[in-house]
């Protein structure tokens, strides 16, 4: 694909594109953790440019699951939602189908196309919902 746009696979893209494949969903700080297991030489700017690269040829998506940096994923991943406990921060996903009627619902009133691969819905997990019985989410 990078050949293909014009680019080259430089040897710090591929570790950084695995790193993406093998962590599931991580933050560039986290990408670079595991790029440098391999090359030490490889630093955070080189880390972000790679994946804005990778992302503008769809090889990647990013998602902001909270107050920090986005994490990113494969893009050969289903598309899904992600679900973000506010409590225990763990993240859930789910299919992009639970959110077929909002998504309908946006684009029929408001003529908008929404990209579901960013969407977070925070909220409580069922473990944290069982300790706090009597809160409500809206």
């Amino acid at each position: 694909m990078l050949r293909s746009r014009g680019h080259r696979l430089t040897p710090q893209r591929q570790l950084v594109l695995e790193a993406v494949q093998t962590l599931g969903h991580a933050t560039p700080e986290e990408i670079l953790a595991k790029v440098r297991q391999t090359s030490a030489a490889v630093n955070i700017s080189t880390v972000y440019r790679t994946l804005d690269l990778l992302e503008e040829l769809d090889l990647i998506s990013h998602a902001h699951l909270g107050h920090g940096p986005p994490t990113y994923h494969h893009t050969d991943q289903e598309a899904h939602l992600h679900l973000v406990c506010r409590d225990c921060r763990r993240v859930i996903e789910t299919d992009v189908a639970v959110a077929a009627g909002l998504v309908a619902k946006l684009d029929h009133d408001y003529g908008f196309d929404t990209d579901v691969r960013h969407f977070a819905i925070f909220g409580l997990c069922s473990d944290c919902r069982k300790k706090r019985p009597s809160d409500r989410t809206a």
